[in-house]
């Protein structure tokens, strides 16, 4: 049966009597009045949060390479002519084990380390292990390069309910079988390239082969396991890394370039970046009878000699994050800092949602200077902790560059960025002063989240800022600093880039891809309904069956699609291969396209229009039109639902793309 989408959801707040007590205290509320630093009728919470948790990169996989070396381009001083990229081409060879990782997950609601066993990825060639040992190492390749990508599944047990008794492939089955998606990468679908349609067992090891054409984006992606079945169980395990295609290619009057080259600081170096790895890790420990420990209002527990780990489908559920108390982590870390900040910097943060269950609304807060240590709250409800310590209404502006790897063709000022499951997006930061600052999941109505559930502000972390200089005006400095910066590119393109950037922070000359022309479309309008029913995770009325070809679609076609969602989940739509430009997302009680503006009811939808994606949730109540040119591969891949235990449950459909046959037609199967 599938597992149910319930709507039903409670707040729970678990409280500490001191951090030496280790007596709990727990209370079922509504809500709870913060008055004088006590919560919970009087309950005194605050302890100090563990100076120790820092955020750490995720290490950088160490990667061979042969030929022609790719390196970044060298600073140069203001007025020079920035030098050619360097010449495309050459191998980078990856090899990556997939094994249980031994750790501890901080759990701010006992103020402990929890011990875990998880699946992870980690690096042949580390000589030590990482901070966060589960974290799976980052990959950094260019544009032109053969990637030669190793997965050894020779570490996992087998598993005895594989092969599974059970006919149905929608049926959740064979946790330790895998695969590897590289999840926006512009690559072919087939053979040992991002073929997401291969199952490799235990004990065998298997090398994929991506060629990034000379002409891919730069821009941030990642790559998780995609096999159908256990896709959920293993992304939830911490199974998913940041994948980087580095940019080194400046525009020129002959085309477009990489936004990298423009990112940089009047002494001519790089921007600062920060990678945020954002995932869901909803690990249970279990009782002798299999069965998840909870507490008296259902939070998950762990004792002490217990062990940690994701091994079972009743741990998903659109109720079952909020119940287990988890919290979202950033780079394997609970409620870290980000140290080493300086006031009137500009930084770039490449966030990427690789979670599974939650729905993140990134917000940055300035932080009381006598703010109290974080309270052991129940991660359901931290509203009380924010509002005090997190206070008034301003938060910080944040300035979108990219939306799932791509760049956007004119920076937009905002002050959230909403991440679905599977969204990527690329931030300038500038924190204006020195002091810490809240870094929030923010609230949101329930059709907002892939939870359904309401959503209540959440603390994920703090920054930490040095001081520095005074920015009064953030988009203005930002502004500033760009223009000036453009004056390292090419000649043939500086003014064009200096007159975009005044001109609203336009950035046509890095966008990658040209818009999608009215006059271009071509019929039939393809359409991706989500559903969930008795009859299971649907599609367009069906679950998947491997066996069967649900769209065919031509090579060198552009076509429009039609996104909806039949009852009352929204779902993330995700399809493999090709980007789409998002061209209107249309709320159907007003008839309004809130792809400009969004509207009062779904403000994520804002400044959506024209941008370049591989992921978009649609919520119930809305339809998305976007648009697609199947460019330069043929072969078998998918679309589904990015909600991955849907996916796994049937929520998915096998796309062809063929040849045309000269007639108005596709040849199903090109071979003779």
């Amino acid at each position: 049966m599938p597992i149910a989408d319930a709507t039903k959801s409670f707040v729970l707040l678990k409280v500490r009597h001191s951090p030496a007590s280790h007596r709990p205290f727990s209370c079922l509320k509504m809500r709870v009045v913060f008055s004088a630093g006590l919560l919970c009728a009087g309950i005194e919470t605050a302890f100090a949060q563990n100076p120790g948790r820092i955020v750490a990169e995720p290490p950088v996989a160490k990667i061979e390479r042969a030929g022609p070396q790719i390196n970044a381009i060298a600073p140069a001083a203001a007025g020079a002519a920035m030098r050619l990229a360097p010449p495309t081409g050459g191998e980078a060879v990856i090899d990556l084990n997939i094994q249980y990782t031994e750790a501890t997950i901080y759990n701010p609601g006992s103020d402990k380390d929890d011990r875990v066993k998880l699946r992870s990825y980690r690096d042949v060639r580390e000589t030590a292990p990482p901070k966060v040992p589960f974290v799976a190492p980052t990959i950094e390749i260019f544009p032109g390069e053969t990637v030669r990508f190793t997965l050894n599944n020779d570490k996992l047990p087998p598993d005895p309910d594989c092969p599974s008794a059970d006919p149905d492939v929608n049926h959740p089955n064979c946790a330790n079988r895998t695969n590897l998606h590289s999840h926006g990468l512009w690559v072919s679908p087939t053979g040992n390239s991002d073929n997401v349609l291969v199952s490799i067992y235990q004990g065998v090891s298997f090398q994929y082969e991506y060629n990034l054409p000379p002409d891919h984006p730069a821009g941030t992606f990642w790559y998780h396991p995609h096999r159908h079945g256990s896709t959920a169980l293993q992304v939830s395990s911490g199974m998913a890394g940041v994948l980087i295609v580095k940019g080194t290619r400046p525009p020129g009057a002959q085309g477009k370039g990489d936004i990298d080259t423009l990112l940089r600081n009047t002494d001519g170096t790089n921007f600062r970046e920060r990678l945020v790895l954002l995932q869901q890790i909803q690990y249970a420990c279990r009782d002798n009878a299999g069965k998840i420990k909870q507490d008296a209002n259902g939070l998950y527990i762990c004792d002490a000699s217990d062990v940690g780990g994701i091994e079972k489908y009743d741990q998903f559920g659109p109720t079952t994050w909020r119940k287990s108390g988890r919290y979202t982590s950033i780079n394997g870390e609970v409620i870290p800092t980000f140290a080493d900040a300086q006031a009137g910097k500009i930084e770039r943060w490449r966030v990427v949602h690789a979670g599974v269950r939650d729905t993140v609304n990134l917000q940055f807060k300035k932080m009381r200077d006598d703010a109290q240590p974080y309270a052991a709250v129940a991660a359901a409800q931290q509203e009380d902790w924010v509002t005090h310590n997190c206070p008034g209404t301003a938060l910080l502006p944040q300035l979108a560059l990219a939306a799932d790897g791509l760049t956007r063709a004119q920076l937009i000022e905002r002050t959230t960025s909403t991440l679905q499951p599977g969204y990527r997006e690329d931030l300038l930061m500038v924190f204006p002063e020195a002091g810490n600052y809240c870094v929030l999941d923010g609230a949101a109505p329930a059709a907002s989240s892939v939870n359904n559930q309401i959503k209540g502000r959440q603390f994920l972390g703090k920054v930490a800022v040095a001081a520095g200089a005074a920015v009064p005006d953030i988009k203005a400095f930002v502004q500033a600093e760009l223009i000036a910066a453009a004056d390292r590119l090419p000649s043939a393109v500086r003014q064009k880039v200096r007159d975009d950037l005044a001109n609203g922070l336009r950035l046509s000359s890095f966008v990658a891809h040209p818009d999608i022309l009215d006059s271009e479309i071509k019929p039939p309008q393809r359409q991706a309904s989500f559903e969930i029913g008795p009859a299971g995770f649907m599609i367009n009325g069906s679950s998947y069956k491997p066996d069967r070809i649900d769209q065919l679609l031509p090579l060198g076609g552009v076509e429009e699609w039609k996104i909806s969602t039949v009852n009352a989940n929204g779902h993330p739509f995700h399809i493999h291969v090709n980007p789409f430009q998002v061209s209107r997302i249309i709320n159907d009680a007003t008839g309004q396209d809130v792809s400009v503006a969004g509207d009062a009811n779904e403000p994520q939808y804002a400044n959506l229009k024209g941008v370049w994606k591989d992921t978009l949730f649609v919520r119930q109540g809305y339809t998305a039109y976007v648009r697609t040119r199947y460019q330069r591969y043929i072969g078998d891949f998918v679309l589904h639902c990015h909600i991955l235990d849907h996916e796994d449950q049937g929520m998915m459909q096998n796309i062809r793309i063929g040849l045309p046959n000269g007639s108005g037609g596709i040849v199903e199967n090109a071979h003779h």
